[in-house]
């Protein structure tokens, strides 16, 4: 069964003015399809057709670069879209504590999230991440994922030009600031951390 570009979770405009549906047009409806096209055309007629995409990553990972990079990004661009929200609620009792224990309160952590963005050199993600019950800041380049790792990704931002170019244009640092303060999804972040086990993308 061929992947599928999964729907926003909210409206086009449910997260302007961080992310504007225009933006979201051109990043979910044309970058994240083709990655998803790239991936079907590379795994069709072979094992791994019809396996999850997670499967999919783990095995490209260091043997096919051309497949790792289009499957990983699949999954992050799913991934991405669920770790904003048009109102990102707050963090469980269970990840508050984690949150306060790791990074002082929310407040640093959104501080530390925004400041590691704005540092990343280049295209990449930045993540909020559980391992062994702590949480950290990580970081991933190009189309690298924390998908196959060996940590629990609670949220994700794409600091990817074609993220916020439109909307913010080269400031990344504006962009950063509204989607982690007013835009990132802390339902989901709990959800993450609750389920103890990495998000599937939708089959």
């Amino acid at each position: 069964m061929a992947f599928k570009l999964i729907d926003l979770p909210y409206p086009s405009d449910g997260l302007a003015p961080a992310v504007s549906a225009e933006t979201l047009s051109y990043h979910h409806g044309k970058h994240h399809q083709a990655y998803i096209d790239k991936t079907n055309a590379a795994v069709a007629g072979t094992d791994l057709e019809g396996q999850p995409l997670e499967a999919v990553v783990a095995s490209a990972r260091g043997s096919n670069q051309g497949l790792f990079n289009n499957a990983a990004q699949s999954w992050n661009h799913g991934f991405y879209w669920h770790s904003m929200a048009p109102d990102g609620g707050e963090p469980s009792a269970e990840l508050a504590q984690l949150i306060d224990a790791a990074f002082g309160s929310l407040d640093d952590l959104k501080t530390k999230l925004a400041e590691r963005g704005a540092g990343h050199f280049a295209s990449g993600w930045v993540w909020l991440a559980e391992k062994g019950g702590k949480l950290s800041i990580e970081e991933t380049h190009d189309g690298d994922t924390l998908a196959d790792l060996d940590f629990n990704p609670l949220l994700t931002v794409d600091v990817w030009e074609h993220a916020y170019y439109l909307d913010h244009q080269n400031r990344r640092p504006d962009y950063l600031d509204k989607v982690i303060n007013e835009k990132l999804n802390w339902k989901f972040a709990s959800e993450n951390l609750a389920r103890g086990e990495t998000w599937k993308y939708p089959a």
